[in-house]
């Protein structure tokens, strides 16, 4: 992959006088990572890049984990500018604010870094239904409104909000079914009480393999590496569909334009890497760096998307 640093970054480091001075010296000490609990997605890619960067940066990376929700970004949004720590978080910290108040503003409170990784969805469906395809789901369940339904995790949950997505993109009702437990949710649907789901690849590829399931797209815009041959949803009768996971890091808001630069390039250089991209391959994950202001711009475009669908379905987290 071939990166160049957005031109408005490049010019805010070099007209930063002071701070660049300050950014020679960058990292003098160790630096911080906050993320989401031990053993979920985000702390994955959290070492990952942390041990990735350390080496090149002649600093230890540590990560910091402070638990789920809104308890991560509330700790960035409060550290001090300086580069030392930072947030790496999925899309919860823009589409959360959505759903409930939080103690951070998603777009005043943090100046980006870079994108880091996605996580596409699987659409499955149980095999007793009979559809081969999108097009035959869609189909389906415009013949049978409100007879379908499809299991999701709690309310703004990844696989609830592709599920709402693809309700208004393919103008069908279809029912949602909401479980709390993961173990649960995956054994009624493989037992046929629910139809339908948008689950994770690590989670439903056993099945699929099995025959319990049956795949008929993956979530992201275009093909991914990770489900070879598995057209998308957007190629397959809904364009334009997308409900991907986007894992991302920030800074604190005001955090010298030079040091953001810095951060960036050693991130990028890592995640543009042979062998990051098949670790992270292999952990369910596609590498997906970007300059500072790509980041901004899909932070606002995903607030505005996801968040019409977020209104219109009425969803309010617990």
């Amino acid at each position: 992959m071939r990166y160049f640093p957005s031109p408005a970054l490049v010019i805010a480091a070099i007209s930063f006088g002071g701070d660049c001075v300050f950014a020679q010296d960058f990292p003098s000490r160790p630096i911080r990572i906050v993320t989401a609990a031990v053993g979920g997605g985000s702390d994955v890619v959290a070492r990952l890049i942390a041990q990735g960067i350390s080496p090149s940066l002649k600093q230890p990376v540590i990560v910091d984990n402070r638990g789920n929700g809104v308890i991560p970004g509330d700790a960035v949004s409060k550290a001090p500018a300086d580069g030392y720590t930072l947030l790496l978080q999925s899309g919860t910290l823009w589409l959360t604010p959505l759903m409930q108040t939080t103690p951070y503003d998603a777009v005043r409170d943090f100046a980006p870094i870079t994108l880091a990784v996605s996580a596409p969805n699987v659409l499955v469906v149980h095999p007793s239904l009979p559809v081969k395809s999108v097009r035959d789901l869609v189909a389906l369940a415009q013949a049978r409104p409100g007879e379908l339904n499809y299991s999701s995790g709690s309310n703004g949950s990844s696989n609830h909000l592709a599920g709402e997505l693809f309700k208004s993109m393919a103008g069908v009702n279809i029912v949602r079914v909401a479980y709390n437990n993961s173990t649960v949710q995956m054994a009624d649907l493989i037992g046929g009480q629910v139809q339908l789901a948008f689950g994770t690849g690590g989670t439903v590829a056993p099945h699929v393999k099995s025959g319990r399931l049956r795949a008929l797209a993956v979530t992201s815009p275009e093909p991914s590496a990770l489900f070879p041959g598995l057209p998308t949803v957007t190629a397959s009768g809904v364009p334009g569909f997308e409900a991907a996971t986007l894992t991302c890091l920030w800074a604190p808001a005001k955090t010298a334009a030079p040091v953001i630069l810095r951060l960036n390039q050693e991130i990028v250089r890592f995640l543009s890497l042979a062998e990051t991209r098949e670790r992270l391959l292999s952990a369910g994950l596609e590498p997906v760096a970007s300059t500072p202001d790509q980041l901004a711009a899909r932070r606002n475009s995903e607030m505005a998307r996801m968040g019409k669908v977020i209104k219109d379905a009425g969803i309010r987290e617990h």
